[in-house]
């Protein structure tokens, strides 16, 4: 059960600076980064190309560590990948060689969960992405949404707290992006988790958070949050009406000059 106005995480005045081979220096990727994330809630990151969304998600995940600041999950701090985090990528990356149960099930046995019960807990996330009956298809058989279906059942079936998403539906076709969005909304909603996801589609973010997270340009930082106050649950045809619509233009107003900054850093570059 969520705790309503519990900060699940918190993300403290965080840089990241790395090295880039390509100009052989270092690069600030993020900049005193700040932001509050509740339990049970559902956020989402926009900003323009190679702002540092995406690292963002390593940092929070334990796999990047900070250059200053810190992330808090539960007010203690995180300095490695942990049970409490799962990663959901944009390309499902499955091990070819085994079904649908046997993938799922991979994401518990990585934390030693014992055989039986990472069956048990497999055949559940199967269930509650919607592909019961498809245990023993390979990853080849199944199509590119009920392949990232498994992909989040995978990192669902450890029971994590916090589920991070990097752009997760990029490689659909735009029909099935759509279903993709209201089947996880419904997953959410069932499984209760507190999400962070990245997307550079506006009008996908704004259908599925509470609020919505604008960066700036690299490097990244919050430049605002945006509240979006409609009622759950959502049906895809709220986005035809002009409350979503307004939220979406707003979004693309605050996006519009940090576009044309990456633009105009990449000619000059």
């Amino acid at each position: 059960m969520s705790r309503e106005g519990y900060v699940k995480m918190r993300i403290k005045d965080l840089d990241l600076e790395y090295f880039d081979p390509k100009s052989c220096r270092r690069l600030l990727a993020l900049r005193g980064v700040d932001l509050d994330v509740r339990d049970g809630e559902f956020v989402s990151i926009v900003g323009p190309s190679g702002c540092g969304k995406s690292t963002l998600l390593k940092v929070v995940s334990g796999l990047l560590p900070p250059t200053k600041g810190a992330v808090y999950v539960d007010g203690v701090a995180v300095n490695a990948p942990g049970r409490d985090r799962a990663m959901v990528f944009q390309s499902p990356q499955l091990l070819p060689w085994r079904r649908v149960l046997g993938n799922v099930m991979y994401g518990a046995e990585c934390f030693g969960v014992p055989k039986e019960e990472a069956k048990a807990r497999a055949l559940q996330m199967i269930k509650l992405v919607g592909l019961s009956g498809f245990e023993d298809y390979y990853p080849n058989a199944l199509s590119g949404g009920m392949q990232q279906r498994v992909n989040l059942a995978r990192a669902l079936v450890a029971d994590p707290t916090i589920l991070l998403m990097d752009e997760p539906f990029a490689n659909l076709d735009a029909q099935t992006r759509e279903l993709m969005q209201l089947e996880l909304l419904r997953i959410w909603r069932e499984a209760r988790k507190t999400v962070l996801f990245v997307t550079h589609q506006v009008d996908e973010a704004v259908y599925l958070s509470d609020r919505v997270v604008v960066f700036t340009a690299r490097p990244g930082t919050v430049k605002s949050i945006i509240d979006v106050n409609m009622p759950r649950p959502r049906e895809l045809k709220v986005k035809r009406t002009p409350e979503f619509i307004k939220h979406v233009e707003r979004i693309w107003d605050l996006l519009e000059e940090e576009i044309k900054k990456t633009l105009l850093a990449e000619k000059t570059a």
